[in-house]
């Protein structure tokens, strides 16, 4: 099964199409927390490549023009497309560039929760979504289940197996990410199979640039010290040397008395 798709985007210049308009959400703090760590997660670990997508809350649609299509996703991931003109589009539209996204992620709200797991499911895999996954931060308040991913075969979603840790936490693999998605305590993550090691979160990253920018300000100020030092044993020196030439120019003068 291919789960990346190498095609490039039909339109390769958005500049003179006009952005679609915002899709109307009711605000959800917790809702937000799950998107913004799946931006930021996912931004960071595919920032060495340019033709990835991370992004959602933007329609996705068949044709731009079409208003009757009103779905939108939360998270979504494309490979070998146009990231920055999709984003300047403010919106996924399939016919514009040339395929649907690979990956949707729903992250579960008291006001669509239910929408996810029926009508979304059912939308995204007549738009073709290879991987249709949902997080639900309350445990499964909102959705059918706290963690849960489909995988298209044959135009239809197939559940993906999810896996129980004795210490409470779900994960299931994700073939088009390469990645192992978890519930963690309510918080959405992210794990490499190979090594087993999480991606480090929206916090983890801060703390890390945080620990950066410390050792370098430590080393920048442990090189001024050093200027410093350096400075003061040359001033050091050169008094002692005027002085010296001072005292070898008195002896001079005494010898000629």
């Amino acid at each position: 099964m291919t789960t990346r798709s190498t095609l490039r985007p039909q339109i390769a210049d958005y500049a003179h199409l006009e952005p679609l308009p915002d899709p109307e959400r009711e605000p959800d703090m917790q809702q937000s927390e799950g998107i913004i760590s799946f931006h930021v997660i996912l931004r960071t670990f595919f920032s060495h490549r340019d033709d990835v997508l991370i992004s959602g809350e933007g329609y996705l649609r068949h044709e731009a023009t079409n208003n009757a299509e009103r779905l939108a996703p939360d998270c979504v991931v494309a490979f070998g497309v146009n990231a920055e003109g999709i984003i300047a589009r403010n919106g996924y539209v399939i016919s514009e560039v040339g395929k649907p996204p690979d990956f949707v992620l729903e992250v579960a709200s008291r006001s669509t929760g239910r929408r996810d797991y029926t009508v979304k499911r059912e939308g995204y895999a007549g738009y073709g979504v290879q991987e249709y996954w949902r997080f639900d931060h309350t445990g499964g308040r909102f959705h059918d289940a706290p963690l849960a991913g489909d995988t298209l075969i044959d135009g239809k979603y197939e559940r993906l197996e999810i896996h129980e840790e004795d210490d409470g936490m779900l994960w299931g693999h994700s073939a088009v990410l390469g990645l192992d998605l978890c519930w963690d305590d309510g918080k959405l993550r992210f794990r490499e199979p190979l090594t087993g090691e999480f991606l480090p979160t929206p916090e983890e990253l801060q703390s890390e640039r945080d620990s950066a920018e410390a050792e370098r300000n430590a080393a920048e100020a442990e090189r001024d010290a050093a200027e410093t030092r350096a400075n003061t044993e040359q001033a050091r020196a050169e008094a002692a040397e005027a002085e010296l030439s001072r005292v070898q120019e008195q002896l001079r003068r005494l010898q000629q008395d």
